[in-house]
C-alpha cells in the first residue's frame, strides 16, 4: 500500500519520539477525537460520535498501559484515566457532549503538565518521563 508523505512523516514521528513525546502525542490524539465526538453529538451524527469516542477511549487505554507503577504518581493517574474512560462511555451512550467536555478539560490539564515535564521545566521528574 502506498503511503502519502504525510503518513510516512507521522509514522516516522511516532517511531523516533521519546517516551515523553509519545505521551504528549497520545494526549493530543485523545483530545482531538473527544472534540470530534462532541462536535458529532452537537450535529446529531451519532455514528461519528461513537467512532470518535471509541478512538479516544482506545488512546486512554494506551495511556493506562504506558504507566510505570514504580512511580507512585501512576496510581493516581490510573484512577484519573479510568474516570475519563467512564465519562467517555457515558457521553457515548447518552450522546451527552457536556460529559465529554469534562474529559477534554482533564486531558488539556494533563497535557500541559506533561509538556512541562517533557521540557524539563517541572523539576526532577525528567527521569520518570525517560523511563516510559
Amino acid at each position: 500500500m502506498v503511503n502519502s508523505p504525510y503518513q510516512i512523516y507521522q509514522q516516522s514521528s511516532v517511531q523516533t519520539a521519546n517516551g515523553g513525546k509519545l505521551i504528549i502525542m497520545l494526549y493530543e490524539g485523545a483530545i482531538r477525537f473527544t472534540k470530534l465526538g462532541i462536535d458529532a453529538v452537537h450535529n446529531r451524527k451519532y455514528d461519528a460520535a461513537n467512532t470518535n469516542f471509541l478512538k479516544a477511549q482506545a488512546i486512554i487505554n494506551e495511556l493506562i498501559a504506558s504507566l510505570n507503577f514504580n512511580y507512585p504518581i501512576s496510581n493516581d493517574l490510573v484512577k484519573i484515566y479510568e474516570y475519563m474512560l467512564h465519562c467517555l462511555i457515558q457521553a457515548n451512550v447518552k450522546k451527552n457532549a457536556t460529559i465529554a467536555e469534562e474529559v477534554v478539560a482533564h486531558l488539556m490539564d494533563l497535557l500541559g503538565t506533561w509538556k512541562q515535564v517533557s521540557n524539563g521545566t517541572a523539576g526532577n521528574h525528567q527521569a520518570a518521563v525517560d523511563s516510559i
